[in-house]
């Protein structure tokens, strides 16, 4: 900034040393303000560069009411914060240029998904969209679904080890000779009991939780309709979610496999949505608390379909109450 200055009119008389003093007093206020307004405009782009959009992309690994953990490319565990003006889409089309707009149930654990929003104080990507592909959510319910499988294994085990104990309880009636038979049945007892504790372990939690309660909906031949007597079971479940911590509600829909496949499909689709209707709008479960509805079809039939009776037992919707094992503590 080039000093004031101030050539004197013909026969002005020269400043005094008091004016003197005020004019370049002037021309420092103005240097001062000049050097302000250059900071204010260097604080202004940077808040703008502070407030852009962040992106993230990763693996769903966790999933707890409104935050789920996304392990990224560089295997950093992210924490993903969803709100009510959170928005979630699937991307659809050849170019992948179409956008549809799903629930947020639809964030489940082994779904990869790109997110855009902003980190807050505590490092965390409050999320404003999170947008995925059709096949990426069909393997991530696939997945979910082919642990269902496990829960019948461990029923299993648990069947044949009281078996075992009856078996043993028998022998120990008998004449002294049989002991070293009767100990060898308690070793078969003991190995069992660790391979359940295993299975246990293995099997009995999806995807890091743990099952804290179970309702089965039946359905009529070719009808997708709850049938009024399970609604008190349903309210009362979802009551009970309530006081857990971090519950999640799983909804999976079974069908016999009489009729084409596709039909079969169709309907064990619809019923899991009914049930999951009915639990959102009568139980008043949260968006959040709810996992996509599943739809198995005539898949993991647990009774035959050469009898009324078996038709009727796959014909199913089952609903579980889920936590967290590290909300739980496990």
């Amino acid at each position: 900034m080039h000093e004031i200055s101030c050539r004197r009119c013909p026969g002005e008389k020269k400043p005094t040393k008091e004016k003197r003093r005020v004019m370049k007093k002037g021309t420092t206020v103005v240097t001062a303000l000049s050097a302000a307004v250059a900071l204010a405009t260097v604080l202004l782009f940077c808040g703008e560069a502070v407030a852009q959009t962040a992106k993230a992309q990763g693996l769903i690994t966790r999933r707890s009411g409104d935050t789920m953990t996304l392990q990224t490319p560089d295997a950093t565990n992210l924490v993903v914060v969803l709100t009510d003006s959170t928005q979630v889409g699937q991307i659809q089309g050849v170019f992948k240029a179409r956008r549809k707009e799903m629930s947020m149930a639809a964030l489940i654990p082994g779904l990869q998904v790109q997110v855009e929003g902003s980190y807050n104080t505590q490092n965390q990507l409050v999320a404003t969209l999170v947008k995925f592909k059709g096949n990426d959510l069909q393997d991530a319910k696939t997945i979910q679904a082919g642990l269902q499988p496990a829960k019948e294994q461990i029923q299993q085990s648990q069947e044949e080890i009281e078996k075992q104990k009856a078996a043993l309880q028998r022998q120990q009636q008998e004449m002294q000779e049989q002991q070293q038979q009767m100990a060898e049945a308690q070793a078969k007892i003991d190995a069992n009991k660790a391979a359940i504790q295993t299975a246990n372990a293995r099997f009995g939690k999806l995807d890091d939780y743990n099952i804290l309660d179970e309702v089965t909906v039946y359905f009529a031949n070719g009808k997708v309709t709850v049938d009024p007597k399970y609604e008190p079971q349903l309210l009362q479940l979802a009551e009970k979610a309530k006081t857990i911590t971090a519950y999640m509600i799983q909804v999976i829909g079974y069908a016999s496999s009489t009729g084409s496949a596709s039909l079969n499909q169709k309907l064990s689709d619809d019923r899991a949505s009914n049930v999951t209707q009915f639990l959102q709008q009568q139980g008043h479960i949260p968006l959040t608390n709810m996992l996509a509805p599943g739809a198995m079809g005539e898949s993991r039939q647990v009774g035959t379909d050469k009898t009324a009776e078996g038709q009727a037992q796959n014909r199913r919707v089952v609903v579980r109450i889920l936590q967290n094992q590290g909300i739980a503590g496990d």
